[in-house]
């Protein structure tokens, strides 16, 4: 792919807001394969918060445990019937409430602060 787009612009927007959010996330490239050579961004920090995948219509923001997070601003509007993830599908066009993400990205990285202390403490 020649040059940015929309969903890359979309994808480095969510990157920053993840950064602004908690500086102690890291990032990583995982599931790198021939299809997918530069591989899935991943943020992790005590476990993997949520990966940024660009697809032909949209940037699909997955929670490793977003069913396990309280989102009372509704941005959760994919994967609702799976069992551990949620995600976030943005298409062309369309808005992020940036401060209701931002709060999503803090409640994920408290819930796995909290599992990592649950698992340290065992």
């Amino acid at each position: 792919m020649g040059g940015t787009d929309w969903r890359h612009d979309t994808l480095d927007r969510i990157r920053a807001l993840i950064h602004e959010t908690d500086a102690k996330v890291t990032e990583e490239a995982k599931w790198v394969k021939p299809s997918n050579p530069t591989g899935v961004p991943t943020w992790s920090h005590d476990g993997i918060i949520c990966t940024g995948e660009i697809y032909k219509d949209k940037v699909k923001v997955t929670f490793m445990y977003g069913a396990k997070l309280d989102d009372p601003d509704h941005l959760f509007n994919a994967s609702l019937d799976a069992g551990t993830r949620r995600a976030i599908d943005i298409g062309q066009g369309s808005r992020l409430d940036e401060r209701a993400f931002t709060r999503l990205i803090r409640a994920a990285v408290d819930f796995d602060a909290s599992r990592a202390t649950t698992t340290r403490s065992k």
